[in-house]
């Protein structure tokens, strides 16, 4: 009995001690980002109230993949620093920056050293007296975290790849779809493809190759909906997935910032020095070839034009993209200007002209006046162009409320004011509107609506699936969809398509050193 006891205790230590080697031996990473598409042509500013942060256990939350039952959340000791994301909008402010990642690398100091990092970033901010923010805060991060620990980094398609960048990140990836339906597909890839580069012990990829495009097109000409972008993005995978490439992927850029770094690039990232060229410079060139082929996603047409087809169609919906203040591209999102034009048309002055929804203006003072009247109340009071006003002044809005909704995690407070046959929501803070509970929260029928103006370019998939027909309106604002109109002073030229004519760019691939190197 005793010889059979000692043995079990045995085999328990045994058990125990595998189990505990085991634990020992799963890769230390730690997950960080910071999130925002920010224009520098809009006179809004970004500052940290606007942003939604997630600190520790809470980031886990943001990411399906990171279920406490699912296979990745096993595979390593997760170590959550602190994501935050914002709609995009106006230029940070630098104390809003220095805030963000002072918390950031506090928390990655705590709980050093890290066998590898989960960077989240978009690629598109931009800060108050700093050029190339991503780059300088993956600098700020490996100050913490030296360069032993591998970081592999997620972007948003329309982010920015500087070489600085590039040269201290050691797995690259972005977005293969716009809109942007493989988001968590996309940062599962960049988490898998670390995961596997420590579990067995292979370390950063040896080779990165990194070309600059010089093309800068927004996204509404760059969808992967249509040609040439279809095809374009469609040879990422199979060159990505070869042996000895890691992975690859195109950059289209941010329109909207005038900094030296805002234009196209191309990567590939592996351990065989002549595929990860062959398959960059190959991405590089069909780019650039397909240059002249990119147009808008849906036709383009100026704001009167839009509202006489929308008025005649009997197709249901009718979607209008009011573009040149989209929120979602970094506009501030209270310009008044179209706004004010539909206002003044006389179909849309009657109660029983046709149906137009238009999302949406913010008005903080016409809020507080509607939750004190309530719903049904008579309001009148001012919306809009307290950011934005080079366009136009604003709106006295008067009308009855039809709806009203409290807290909204962007909007904060949601009213609808009917006026004639319009159906205005008024915002607390700024919002998009693409989902349709966003609208049949505020009891509102978008489908059966004969008009639904949103402040958006290209459709995200719900809007796009209920649209009866659509046309892109070509409006003023911070994120104007007309690049030369823009004015920029920053950039590198020649830029396709400012420069129309320029010289066949040098697309060869620059091999970019090794993160510590």
């Amino acid at each position: 009995m005793k010889k059979y006891l000692l043995s079990l205790v045995a085999m328990v230590v045994l058990l125990w001690a595998c189990t505990n080697k085991k634990q020992r031996e799963l890769p230390k990473v730690a997950i960080a980002g910071i999130a925002i598409e920010s224009s520098t042509f809009s006179p809004a500013q970004t500052h940290e109230e606007d942003f939604h942060t997630d600190i520790q256990e809470e980031v886990f939350s943001f990411y399906p993949f990171f279920a406490a039952d699912s296979l990745n959340r096993n595979r390593a000791d997760w170590v959550p620093t602190l994501r935050a994301k914002a709609i995009p909008g106006g230029i940070v402010t630098r104390e809003t920056y220095e805030s963000l990642v002072s918390k950031t690398l506090n928390l990655l100091k705590a709980d050093l050293p890290y066998d590898g990092l989960f960077l989240d970033i978009h690629g598109a901010m931009s800060v108050v007296g700093l050029d190339d923010p991503e780059g300088d805060f993956i600098v700020r991060i490996r100050e913490v975290v030296g360069y032993e620990t591998v970081i592999s980094t997620c972007m948003d398609l329309h982010g920015n790849v500087s070489k600085r960048l590039a040269q201290n990140t050691d797995l690259m990836t972005c977005y293969r779809l716009a809109p942007h339906e493989d988001a968590m597909e996309s940062k599962k890839r960049a988490v898998d493809n670390l995961l596997y580069r420590l579990e067995n012990g292979l370390g950063k990829p040896a080779y990165k190759a990194w070309i600059p495009v010089p093309i800068l097109l927004p996204g509404e000409k760059t969808s992967t909906r249509i040609e040439p972008g279809k095809s374009l993005y469609a040879k990422v995978e199979p060159l990505a997935n070869q042996k000895g490439v890691v992975d690859a992927a195109i950059w289209v850029g941010y329109a909207w910032a005038d900094e030296p770094r805002n234009h196209a690039v191309v990567m590939a990232v592996g351990d065989d020095k002549g595929k990860v060229e062959e398959a960059a410079e190959e991405l590089a060139h069909t780019f650039w070839n397909v240059r002249k082929e990119f147009d808008f996603v849906a036709p383009v047409a100026d704001l009167d034009e839009c509202l006489d087809r929308a008025i005649a169609s009997a197709k249901k919906p009718f979607v209008i993209s009011d573009m040149g203040d989209n929120p979602t591209a970094g506009g501030a999102g209270d310009v008044t200007w179209t706004l004010n034009e539909i206002l003044k048309r006389k179909e849309f002055k009657r109660a029983d002209g046709p149906t137009l929804i238009y999302a949406s203006i913010p008005g903080p003072e016409l809020i507080e006046q509607a939750v004190k009247l309530g719903v049904g109340a008579k309001v009148k009071a001012n919306v809009g162009a307290m950011v934005d006003d080079r366009f136009s002044p604003p709106i006295e809005l008067s009308g009855v409320v039809t709806a009203i909704k409290q807290g909204d995690r962007n909007a904060i407070t949601e009213v609808v004011v009917k006026t004639g046959s319009l159906h205005v929501i008024v915002t607390q803070k700024r919002k998009p509107y693409h989902r349709l509970v966003d609208f049949t929260d505020l009891d509102l029928d978008p489908e059966n609506s004969a008009i639904v103006m949103v402040k958006i370019g290209y459709l995200v998939p719900e809007l796009y699936n209920m649209r009866g027909d659509w046309l892109m309106a070509s409006t003023p604002g911070g994120v104007d969809q007309d690049l030369e109109r823009l004015g920029y002073e920053r950039i590198n030229r020649p830029m396709f398509p400012l420069d129309k004519d320029m010289e066949e760019p040098d697309l060869s691939a620059r091999f970019i050193p090794l993160s510590g190197s």
